[in-house]
């Protein structure tokens, strides 16, 4: 692996070594940045699609001051709670803890499907920064996958197949299944709410190209059967979510992780719903 020290920050990228991700040492998320610092960033992000900051000590006024170096805050997504002045509308909780007979956040415990956050919008965000406050001892962890690598490998009949067709992204249920408040539930995914998009997007930044999928559950490719929509699909999330294209975050308390949702999937392991898990996150307002 290689070590790239920045001379006026002072911030080293510590790639994973995998196909995706890099550790950035050295830098305090509570802390003003100045621009050289802020440039590195953005570079590191582009290059590494997922950035982690390990021990890091934030509340959700400087979360979200960090948060604006790669982008407009984005508000937090539809049907979530939102009873937190100012903070609530752009901090979104994630966690299984229930207070006073009434959850203090949303997701819960359950496993959550491969994914991309918010893509049902018409603009989705450009990314996410994921922030942990409690963790479990055990479960809980992240995986992240590279769709740039996940198009680049596609056979090549399956290749020209996607490309030029559009997805339709549910927009009623959240990555572990849910319905989510203010929608009605469906069964027939040609007729669930959401945005549309290509299955395959250029990056407007690195100009790369990558799949992008959003989720697998309601998720209906327009102009195909749904025999035929449903196959494909599978196909994609198989080829895409192979272990060669992934890696995985084991949490600790005070570990931030930032990736770039348009190049970007991820998803989370179960854990016991015994256990704590407390996480903040903010996402960033699309192109």
């Amino acid at each position: 692996m290689t070590d790239r020290t920045d001379s006026t920050s002072k911030i080293r990228i510590l790639p994973t070594g995998e196909t995706i991700g890099a550790d950035v040492i050295g830098l305090d998320m509570a802390a003003p940045l100045d621009e050289a610092a802020r440039q590195l960033l953005r570079r590191a992000w582009m290059q590494h699609l997922v950035l982690r900051f390990r021990g890091q000590s934030a509340t959700d006024e400087q979360l979200m001051a960090f948060s604006r170096t790669f982008g407009t805050l984005d508000r937090v997504p539809v049907g979530t709670s939102n009873d937190r002045d100012g903070i609530g509308d752009y901090v979104t909780v994630i966690s299984n803890v229930v207070e006073n007979g009434k959850p203090i956040g949303g997701l819960g415990n359950l496993e959550s499907k491969w994914h991309t956050d918010m893509s049902y919008n018409e603009l989705p965000p450009t990314g996410s920064l994921l922030y942990a406050l409690e963790v479990p001892p055990v479960g809980g962890d992240t995986g992240f996958c590279n769709m740039y690598l996940a198009f680049e490998t596609l056979p090549a009949n399956l290749k020209r197949q996607v490309e030029g067709l559009t997805c339709k992204h549910d927009a009623a249920h959240t990555s572990v299944g849910g319905l989510r408040r203010g929608f009605e539930d469906v069964t027939d995914p040609r007729e669930t709410p959401g945005a549309v998009h290509p299955l395959v997007r250029t990056h407007p930044v690195t100009g790369r190209r990558a799949l992008f999928l959003g989720r697998r559950l309601f998720a209906y490719i327009p102009g195909l059967s749904l025999e035929d929509s449903d196959a494909l699909l599978d196909e994609l999330f198989d080829h895409a979510t192979q272990d060669r294209f992934c890696w995985y975050q084991q949490w600790q308390a005070g570990d931030a992780v930032l990736w770039d949702n348009r190049c970007v999937m991820h998803r989370r392991d179960g854990f016991d719903n015994a256990a704590r898990r407390v996480m903040h996150r903010t996402q960033f307002a699309g192109e």
